[in-house]
């Protein structure tokens, strides 16, 4: 069995007014508002940087439940180097 030509749509012949054209301060406006939606993502990416990483340093402690001495200096080194890269990321605003 075929399908129907034409499934119940009718085309509308003048399909209404033309859309308007933006106006060069419509443009503007827009432009000034995505470019501080920009620097509101960018500074809510730095703080999900420093969430992932103070996370993963957290999780790191928790993986281990009864620690070695390596271990204890590894995982303190790890949150040393995690504050670093979270103290560069801050200052270089």
């Amino acid at each position: 069995m075929m399908a129907k030509e034409n499934p119940g749509f009718e085309v509308i012949e003048g399909g209404g007014d033309p859309a308007p054209q933006a106006t060069n301060a419509q443009i503007v406006m827009l432009t000034i508002a995505l470019k501080a939606l920009s620097q509101r993502a960018l500074t809510a990416l730095m703080d999900l940087f420093c969430l992932i990483t103070f996370g993963g340093a957290w999780y790191l402690w928790v993986l281990t439940p009864s620690p070695t001495t390596f271990q204890i200096v590894h995982n303190s080194i790890f949150a040393a180097f995690v504050l670093a890269a979270n103290w560069i990321v801050r200052t270089r605003k």
